[in-house]
């Protein structure tokens, strides 16, 4: 006969560490409790892969603990359960089985961070909540690197973490004598080196779908439900590192900002998902990343693994300590004072700008893309277009597969929308359609000339800049790096600003036309 339940260990969707401590040993007083709940699958419209993907995770993470021999309560989408808040599960469970303690591993999403703080303060015997250890830092780390109001400088944190953790070092200098090869990792793919296949796993979810749709949840966006690509499980994980490594970190660098219409992912990794789930670690995969360089000098230049490294280590630890550090006024913020709705082509991808055309169906069409496209083309897009930050948040939160809010917030509400008046970057990353052509093909083909500014076949990209930056100059006047731009638009004639303005109106008030 099994022990009695003494304690109740909480473990959410995205924190499937099968090597967290919680797990080094078996104790058959402990309760793993995992839920899929409602609250999860409906605080924001989600894309069909990425509530595929957190359930599908998930259940396999179960059966891996349940292999091990933990003990395990697994609600799925289908149980009653399944509609209450997380709290009320969590007191049905512990009142249920009598058990006298609570803990649970500190989320990363500020919202259940205060549900479950709020439950656990509830209890007659406080919960304890402790580390989630994945990361390569705490969450309160980079507000200690920048106590009050000092610079959020990412480059110095970056290097701060270089030294730290002693990666890509010569003694105490960075190794090759730069920190930062950025640019150098700015090309423009034009069919060469050919790009290897993107790595699928192809599984059969049909049932799942079924069983999702069945309980009341509905998603957007495509999906096949018999060949789901993105990896499950730490071993397809794995899998998935190491074919990046060995075929695609030699060119990563150097295109990691490109954009091509025939290649949805070029060469970058597409470990976001199985990372944001703690199916492998940060750690696990610099130190593959590095090993693989390290072996392959001849192969692997410094240039494609720094710009590597600095995605993870640098940016990816730094956007979560910006977000620790901010939360919650951060989630409200809306510096730049936009509050135009999302048009209808972000859930359908119907425009005739072909850039943006692209990275919205591939968007749908995958639930991913990669940061330039996330960035310099549809959130430039809706940016210059003036939409509300809060819309485009929660937009960016559901269509792609690896968003978890901690990522996504300061990425789009900051970089991305400006909206944190420039916490997270010095300037608004914004362009008119001249940057798109220079890293892409998409402008190849489009229904608009990426040169012209006015006229019925002007780049939309090119009025609505402009007319961004005559509309927010009060913003930037004190911004050094928008003293140029707003020196030539200053240097605009009347009437050309004028067409430029009433151009870019006509997109803002019915994008969908365009």
């Amino acid at each position: 006969m099994a022990p009695p339940i003494r304690t109740v260990r909480l473990i959410l969707g995205d924190q499937l560490n099968i090597r967290h401590p919680w797990f080094a040993q078996v104790d058959d007083s402990v309760l793993y409790l995992m839920a899929e709940l409602h609250q999860e699958a409906r605080y924001v419209r989600h894309h069909w892969q990425k509530l595929l993907g957190f359930l599908l995770a998930m259940r396999q993470f179960a059966d891996t603990l349940r292999a091990a021999g933990h003990r395990l309560h697994y609600v799925r989408i289908g149980d009653a359960a399944s509609q209450l808040p997380l709290p009320e599960v969590l007191r049905q469970i512990l009142t249920e089985h009598g058990a006298a303690r609570f803990e649970y591993q500190q989320p990363d999403e500020y919202r259940l961070d205060q549900q479950l703080l709020l439950f656990s303060q509830s209890l007659p015997q406080p919960g304890e909540a402790c580390d989630s250890a994945h990361f390569y830092t705490r969450r309160d780390e980079l507000a200690a690197c920048f106590p009050g109001d000092t610079p959020l400088l990412m480059e110095r944190f970056y290097r701060r973490m270089r030294r730290t953790h002693g990666i890509l070092l010569d003694g105490a200098a960075p190794l090759g004598g730069r920190w930062n090869f950025d640019h150098d990792n700015r090309k423009k793919y034009k069919g060469t080196p050919p790009v290897p296949p993107a790595l699928s796993f192809a599984r059969d979810v049909s049932a799942l779908l079924a069983e999702i749709t069945t309980a009341g949840v509905s998603g957007f966006g495509q999906i096949d439900a018999t060949a789901f690509p993105w990896p499950a499980n730490r071993d397809e994980a794995l899998a998935q590192l190491a074919y990046f490594c060995q075929h695609l970190l030699p060119h990563f660098g150097e295109y990691q900002d490109a954009l091509h219409s025939e290649q949805a992912f070029l060469f970058h990794s597409r470990l976001s998902f199985a990372l944001n789930l703690k199916l492998i670690s940060p750690a696990e995969v610099i130190n593959a990343a590095v090993a693989q360089f390290q072996q392959q000098p001849a192969q692997i230049s410094l240039a494609q693994i720094e710009g590597f490294v600095r995605q993870i280590l640098g940016w990816r630890e730094y956007v979560r300590g910006v977000y620790w550090k901010a939360m919650p006024e951060y989630g409200q913020l809306n510096q730049l004072d936009n509050h135009h709705p999302l048009p209808q082509m972000f859930w359908t991808g119907h425009t005739r700008m072909r850039c943006l055309h692209l990275a919205l169906t591939q968007s749908l069409r995958h639930a991913y893309a990669h940061h330039i496209q996330r960035l310099m083309v549809i959130g430039n897009f809706a940016l210059l277009s003036q939409r509300h930050p809060d819309a485009v948040d929660a937009w960016y939160l559901g269509v792609y597969i690896d968003a978890i809010e901690w990522v996504e917030l300061p990425n789009t509400r900051g970089m991305s929308q400006y909206a944190d008046g420039g916490l997270l970057a010095s300037k608004p990353y914004v362009s008119s359609g001249s940057y798109i052509n220079k890293m892409s093909n998409y402008c190849a083909g489009c229904a608009y000339q990426v040169k012209a500014r006015t006229g019925h076949d002007a780049c939309p990209f090119n009025s609505l800049y402009w007319r961004f930056l005559d509309d927010k100059k009060a913003h930037f006047a004190g911004n050094p790096r928008m003293a140029m731009m707003l020196k030539l638009l200053a240097d605009l004639p009347a009437d050309e600003l004028s067409a430029i303005r009433a151009r870019a109106g006509e997109i803002m008030a019915d994008p969908d036309r365009f």
